[in-house]
């Protein structure tokens, strides 16, 4: 299985909940995403309260913040 690519799925817009990564064509943050994962909630739980999202959506958001965790320089 290939990693989905974030940027097919999220973006920045200065204009969209203060500029911070949402998935595109929504108000979802990845942060909203990646906690409702943390809390426990299934792929399929999310997509059942939001179904507007889908599967690719939620992998965009775990490939996001692995890219991120990836490129952070530590002091």
């Amino acid at each position: 299985m290939s990693q989905v690519d974030y940027r097919d799925y999220i973006e920045v817009n200065a204009e969209i909940r203060f500029g911070k990564p949402v998935i595109k064509g929504t108000r979802i943050t990845v942060y909203d995403v990646l906690q409702w994962l943390a809390s426990g909630m299934t792929h399929e739980e999310i997509i059942s309260d939001f179904p507007q999202l889908s599967e690719n959506q939620i992998l965009a958001c775990l490939a996001y913040a692995a890219n991120k965790e990836r490129i952070i320089k530590v002091a």
